[in-house]
């Protein structure tokens, strides 16, 4: 029987670090419902003593999942696991996620602790997080630029006082894979009770070695992997989630391991985090990218047409990636347009499908056939939410490359029109400036993206735009046949979500 890897998913912690990649409570309730879905064993919510918001979300995450781990993360420090505790006190299955740097140039440099000063620390605080929860993960930030026989010392001292889980960071990415080996085979080897204890490794990427970082990890006998959806993360991202257990699938005689995640999810997950965050990933992305099961190449299709494992070692529907075997139109009803959500696995409120099922209609007089990628994306593109204070009405543009663009912009401020005309470098340009004089916000276009959810002429197209204002970074996203359409909607959900945090802002600054 092939041993089970537990997965624990750091999207809404670490992966949220990633510059642009920012979420609100919300967002990040709508991540946690879907990772619980995919059949995460824990999910690291936040870092619940970094700020009120995150403490707040941690503690909605915490309150929201019921079918797997909730962790939070915190330094060796009593005020920290204290947040943290607060933060899980709603979960059903918490965990208290404490570190502590044991590399020599992490301890004299940032710490400026001794090596005895970290070893007692680790002592000291794995035993106060114990006092609050049975499970306790202890992490040895930077661990693979330590002292092997150090770490030994330090991880035996955490599982002495109390750890459930051991972690071992390759936090700036600096490893490899034969030398990953080697070390977690050391670690069973010397540590004083590890055999008590699973053995955790959270691998970042900035070499281009998360993934098989951690799959050697696995192959040395690491009963856990920290990963994030898409691979997102602080610098060059962390070890990819979908990479990690798809090897495991594909290759589980090989790893003689696997895991519990439902992969028919992964696709679902990776679009969802894409649309939210908005980071997308490249076309020839492992797993989930749009070129994964392309064929091009003449041998390639020929022998795929005779036997698809010729050259799929995985298929599409493995992962949960839609094959455009649904075609809807504008006479089909809501009972069909219900059985295709109900199919794919998506889990909505009535409310939810009334609203999409109405775009949908709307969609279908706009295009001949509705295909699967169209309903997926008008599922992960719900822009308008009961939060919002600003909804889309009307616009008007005048535009050539004869004379100066303008737009004439009319939207609902918390129901009342309101219109406003700019003029600028083109039609985009106007509107995105019309929306600033109706907001009366100083925001700043950090970045726009505009791509078509399919193929063909009357293809949906898909707009995302990275907005700052005071600070706060947000991402927008807004879809329709029409781009011009897509770029509006796409930049008023940006300033609504704009006037959301600030909302959750003073919100925060009043409790304290």
């Amino acid at each position: 029987m092939p041993r089970r890897i537990e997965i624990f998913d750091t999207t809404l912690r670490d992966g949220e670090q990633s510059p642009g990649c920012s979420m609100n409570i919300e967002e990040k309730i709508e991540v946690a419902k879907q990772l619980e879905r995919l059949k995460v064993d824990v999910m690291e919510a936040g870092f619940a003593i970094a700020s009120p918001g995150d403490f707040a979300s941690v503690k909605a995450v915490a309150e929201t999942v019921r079918d797997c781990r909730v962790a939070s993360l915190s330094r060796a420090v009593e005020k920290d696991i204290d947040a943290a505790f607060e933060a899980l006190k709603g979960a059903v299955a918490p965990r208290i996620h404490t570190f502590i740097a044991t590399s020599p140039i992490h301890m004299q440099h940032k710490l400026r602790m001794t090596p005895e000063q970290v070893l007692e620390r680790t002592a000291l605080m794995v035993a106060y997080a114990k006092k609050h929860i049975s499970d306790v993960e202890f992490s040895a930030e930077d661990a693979t630029r330590s002292d092997w026989d150090f770490l030994a010392r330090v991880f035996g001292t955490a599982i002495q006082n109390g750890a459930t889980v051991i972690n071992v960071p390759d936090t700036v990415g600096y490893t490899t894979p034969q030398e990953m080996y080697e070390l977690i085979s050391y670690l069973y080897k010397h540590t004083p009770g590890i055999e008590k204890a699973l053995v955790s490794v959270h691998c970042h990427n900035d070499l281009g070695m998360g993934v098989a970082n951690s799959l050697a990890a696995v192959k040395a006998g690491a009963g856990q992997v920290e990963c994030t959806i898409n691979g997102i993360g602080e610098r060059a991202g962390n070890a990819a989630l979908e990479e990690i257990v798809m090897s495991l699938v594909t290759r589980q005689k090989y790893f003689d391991a696997r895991s519990g995640v439902d992969t028919s999810m992964i696709y679902r997950t990776s679009r969802l985090v894409q649309n939210i965050t908005g980071m997308l990933v490249p076309a020839n992305k492992a797993v989930v990218g749009a070129n994964a099961f392309a064929h091009e190449a003449g041998i390639h299709q020929h022998g795929v047409l005779a036997e698809r494992s010729t050259y799929e070692i995985m298929t599409p529907e493995s992962v949960g990636i839609p094959k455009n075997k649904m075609v809807l139109g504008k006479h089909s009803g809501r009972h069909a347009f219900e059985d295709y959500l109900k199919n794919a696995g998506y889990q909505l409120s009535d409310a939810q499908i009334t609203d999409i099922f109405e775009k949908f209609k709307v969609l279908a007089d706009k295009k001949k056939y509705v295909l699967d990628r169209d309903i997926d994306a008008l599922v992960g593109n719900r822009e308008v939410s009961e939060t919002d204070r600003y909804q889309l009405i009307s616009y008007v543009i005048n535009s050539g490359n004869a004379l100066t663009a303008t737009a004439n912009v009319k939207v609902a401020r918390d129901g009342v029109p309101v219109e406003k005309v700019s003029i600028g470098d083109g039609p985009v340009d106007a509107a995105f400036k019309a929306i600033n004089l109706v907001a009366e916000l100083s925001i700043t276009l950090d970045d726009y993206s505009l791509h078509s959810v399919t193929e063909g002429e009357d293809a949906l197209g898909e707009a995302m735009v990275k907005l700052t204002c005071n600070g706060q970074n947000v991402v927008g996203r807004g879809l329709s046949t029409d781009v011009i359409e897509a770029s509006i909607k796409a930049y008023i959900n940006g300033v609504n979500k704009i006037l959301l945090y600030a909302t959750e802002a003073r919100a925060d600054e009043k409790k304290n």
